[in-house]
């Protein structure tokens, strides 16, 4: 994330993680104050086997697009609605019009569940166990549904 401040958004990834028991690590990382540590830790994704990266930041959110223009791995930008923000368009834009050939996957304005939710789906893919827990998960959603739908059924219709 770009700042600490940016924790009250990006904590909704690391639950998430922690509920598919996905290891995470998570750092604030500012790609206009300290540029070079950012490149220094992109740099070292591979080494670390990250699979893939979530980098949330606000305002000018230029974090996200520094991180995939220096890794092959897949990166999922979070815009965040930061207290100098546009009503969140600066960042949204910021990380969504990245140049050909540097994409970043957009979530919506403080999405970070839905970030992380993408994270495993990418993960899922080459292991067996997290997919069993993302279908688990799937299915979890598609139970609520059908529940909320027995509840509204309880109210009478005119």
């Amino acid at each position: 994330m770009g700042s600490v401040s940016d924790l009250k958004v990006m904590e909704n990834a690391a639950i998430f993680l922690d509920e598919m028991n996905i290891a995470f690590e998570i750092n604030a990382l500012s790609a206009h104050r300290s540029p070079r540590q950012v490149v220094e830790y992109a740099e070292g994704l591979e080494a670390r086997a990250v699979k893939v990266v979530i980098a949330g930041a606000g305002g000018a959110a230029h974090l996200p697009g520094i991180i995939a223009a220096v890794t092959p791995l897949p990166v999922i930008g979070v815009p965040i609605k930061s207290s100098n923000s546009i009503d969140g368009w600066d960042s949204i834009l910021s990380i969504l019009q990245m140049p050909s050939g540097i994409p970043v996957a957009t979530v919506a304005l403080d999405g970070a569940r839905n970030a992380a939710i993408l994270a495993v789906q990418i993960l899922a893919l080459s292991d067996e166990e997290t997919m069993r827990r993302f279908r688990a998960f799937k299915t979890g959603l598609a139970r609520k549904v059908t529940e909320a739908n027995e509840e509204l059924r309880k109210f009478r219709q005119k």
